[in-house]
């Protein structure tokens, strides 16, 4: 079972979930998803994804359950496939070009999916014909 370097799972899932199942939240997560995450860190700087854990108000980020107001069935949130994140030392646009003009750098070998058009970066490790683009 893979568990991120850079990341706690709190920051991960949200509060409900780390209340039930602590440190086994990982075995929820695809760990396409949680490889891209650490690879995303050591690349790009800090990361932030959920930070409910210190206090904070983004929960909902990672994992999504039906207690979401941001929940769908067929988002890949929903299936531990997706993370939206924030990145501390540059903006998700430019971290988005930089997926789009290079896909198959390891870095970003792994990720299906980015969403375009938003001030985070949403990517996520779907089964599709690689990268997917969409807007929201």
């Amino acid at each position: 079972m893979y568990k991120c370097s850079h990341f706690k799972i709190q920051e991960l899932v949200p509060p409900a979930i780390f209340e039930a199942r602590g440190e086994k939240a990982w075995e929820l997560l695809d760990e396409r998803l949680l490889i891209t995450l650490d690879r995303l860190r050591d690349r790009f700087g800090p990361i932030t994804v959920n930070n409910w854990h210190s206090g904070k108000d983004r929960e909902w980020s990672g994992l999504r359950t039906k207690e979401s107001p941001y929940y769908s069935a067929t988002s890949q949130h929903s299936f531990g496939r997706a993370a939206d994140c924030l990145f501390s030392h540059t903006d998700a646009e430019s971290v988005r070009q930089e997926i789009l003009a290079a896909p198959d750098d390891k870095t970003f070998e792994l990720i299906g999916s980015v969403e375009l058009g938003t001030s985070w970066l949403h990517f996520d490790v779907r089964n599709c014909k690689r990268i997917k683009t969409y807007y929201p």
